[in-house]
């Protein structure tokens, strides 16, 4: 598959919470790409190609013609998409590469643990396994610091209701004590993680998100957990 820079027109936008926007870049005729849910792509400006950023899709394989990618207001690339892109404007994109590639096969668990925006590409996880009728148990552990900061909240509860083996667990890290909130407070812990393996030998950790959240999974994962490398997959920016 070409990696040459595509032209795509911004097909539709949502503003999933004040700070992050979902774009939809829709292909163009006769482009068909293959590529994986996991994968990611690099985004540019027209009139600036050389500041480029790479986000992970939060749509899958099976959604075809169109990419998605959910973008949180960070840096000069975050601050225009949320801030300023719309309806009919062009992107230049890379297409879809990497790793951070679900492991669907039969018996297997995914433990995916998130912080903020890292939840984004565990939606395009979600969706292939749903649709697929998928025998793969997909845990996701997500930490956010309030209710207001969860990103696709109402579909991820959705998708519970359709699929029987995801569980989706948000904590929150930055309540008051009268907060009302009936759900688990703090942060990601070795517990927590450690609450949901049933079977080493079949679960595959994934860690998406902030520095410390990643290093910290890496940490429970590998030494505290004994987790053979191969059954860990990460993601993290600053």
């Amino acid at each position: 598959m070409s990696k040459h820079p595509v032209q795509m027109e911004i097909e539709k936008v949502v503003m999933e919470l004040p700070d992050t926007k979902t774009i939809r870049l829709k292909w163009p005729a006769g482009y068909d790409p293959k590529f994986l849910t996991g994968q990611f792509i690099t985004l540019a400006w027209p009139d600036t190609p050389k500041y480029r950023r790479a986000y992970s899709l939060s749509s899958c394989a099976l959604d075809r013609g169109f990419f998605e990618v959910t973008i949180k207001r960070d840096g000069k690339m975050g601050t225009r998409v949320v801030d300023w892109a719309k309806e009919g404007d062009t992107m230049t994109v890379i297409p879809p590469v990497g790793k951070f590639l679900p492991v669907f096969e039969p018996g297997t668990h995914l433990v995916c643990i998130a912080g903020g925006s890292g939840v984004t590409p565990f939606r395009g996880f979600v969706r292939e396994a749903t649709r697929c009728q998928l025998d793969t148990r997909i845990t996701i552990l997500y930490s956010v610091r309030t209710p207001n900061d969860i990103i696709f909240n109402d579909e991820f509860r959705e998708l519970e209701k359709q699929n029987p083996r995801l569980k989706f667990a948000v904590t929150c890290t930055r309540l008051e004590a009268s907060d009302a909130w009936a759900g688990r407070r703090g942060r990601v812990d070795d517990a927590w993680i450690r609450e949901q393996v049933t079977d080493i030998s079949k679960t595959y950790f994934y860690a998406c998100g902030p520095t410390p959240l990643v290093e910290f999974a890496e940490l429970q994962v590998l030494n505290h957990m004994a987790v053979p490398k191969a059954q860990l997959r990460t993601e993290k920016w600053g």
